[in-house]
């Protein structure tokens, strides 16, 4: 049974990487793998693994570890992937269609059902099995498939209205890919994916020209 006090959204965010290496491991037919293992895989201190999944449950066994088949599925269960989950994506330029393709190899029960665009030349054009939609329909459609999440992927000033669209449509859930922070209410929840921020802040690891290893570390 899951504990009533609040996750914190870097163990959220750790689950997806477990379900992976998880998905890999039962591709090679293993059963078991210990929170060790599982800590090599990834680079985690394998109590900071245990800690994670005892929020959620019991699932490993003392001395054998934890049945790979059996922790995917409960992990799929938190996650809320063993149901049908319709994810609306909004501007079909070039990050969305490559979205729309990527969605094609997905095979969990998260999958992109509709994408909408503003501009007439794109809208009726096909991305897989896809039609791009006008955004007049956004609010109709979202509610007809029982869209819950929306991805933005639009131009920084066109993504405040796109968030306030999905919004009035009843999503609860925004990923939005536009470099700039939207308001919403409180009961949406929105994460941010910015590639110029995590392509610049790499940068700084970089050992530059001249540079010794010997730096100051400072906490």
């Amino acid at each position: 049974m899951t504990k009533t006090f609040k996750i914190s959204e870097a163990v959220v965010r750790r689950l997806p990487v477990y379900l992976q290496v998880l998905g890999e491991l039962h591709k090679r037919d293993i059963q078991t793998v210990s929170s060790q293992e599982l800590g090599n895989k990834l680079d985690l201190n394998p109590a900071q693994i245990r800690k994670d999944l005892a929020y959620f449950g019991e699932f490993g066994r003392k001395g054998i570890g934890y049945d790979v088949s059996y922790l995917i599925e409960k992990i799929r269960q938190i996650l809320k992937l063993d149901q049908p989950l319709s994810v609306g994506l909004v501007g079909a330029g070039n990050l969305g269609r490559a979205l729309c393709n990527y969605n094609t190899y997905l095979k969990d029960n998260m999958k992109i059902t509709a994408v909408f665009d503003a501009h007439a030349p794109i809208v009726g054009t096909k991305i897989n099995s896809l039609t791009v939609l006008p955004m007049d329909s956004l609010i109709e459609k979202v509610q007809e498939l029982n869209i819950r999440i929306g991805i933005i992927t639009v131009p920084a000033f066109e993504a405040q209205n796109v968030a306030d669209r999905f919004v009035e449509a009843g999503v609860e859930g925004i990923l939005n890919f536009a470099p700039v922070i939207l308001r919403v209410p409180e009961h949406v929840r929105i994460h941010y994916a910015d590639f110029t921020r995590d392509l610049l802040s790499l940068a700084y690891y970089l050992e530059k020209e001249g540079e010794t290893e010997n730096e100051p570390v400072v906490d």
